[in-house]
């Protein structure tokens, strides 16, 4: 085992923030995606309705097929992400 000074430091490799990071553009025409203004039903810039907004007024019993669907959204939204 190797043993080190207390005051000796490792330098670390740090991406450097002030570069660009790339950013994904719009889908290739053919590539099957829906094109971002086509992402969903509700238009840009809109407030997309929460599932869980009225999950109070519910009873408990539902909560598991809201949560449930919330999750598989999510899945299929994630399971894209690839494809940009």
């Amino acid at each position: 085992m190797t043993r080190r000074c207390p005051t000796e430091v490792e330098e670390a490799v740090v991406t450097d923030p002030a570069q660009p990071r790339p950013v994904p553009g719009p889908p290739r025409p053919g590539s099957g995606l829906p094109a971002a203004a086509d992402a969903g039903p509700f238009p840009r810039g809109a407030a997309v309705p929460s599932p869980f907004a009225d999950l109070a007024d519910r009873p408990v019993a539902d909560h598991v097929g809201v949560y449930e669907a919330e999750h598989e959204r999510l899945q299929r939204e994630l399971s894209t992400i690839d494809q940009l």
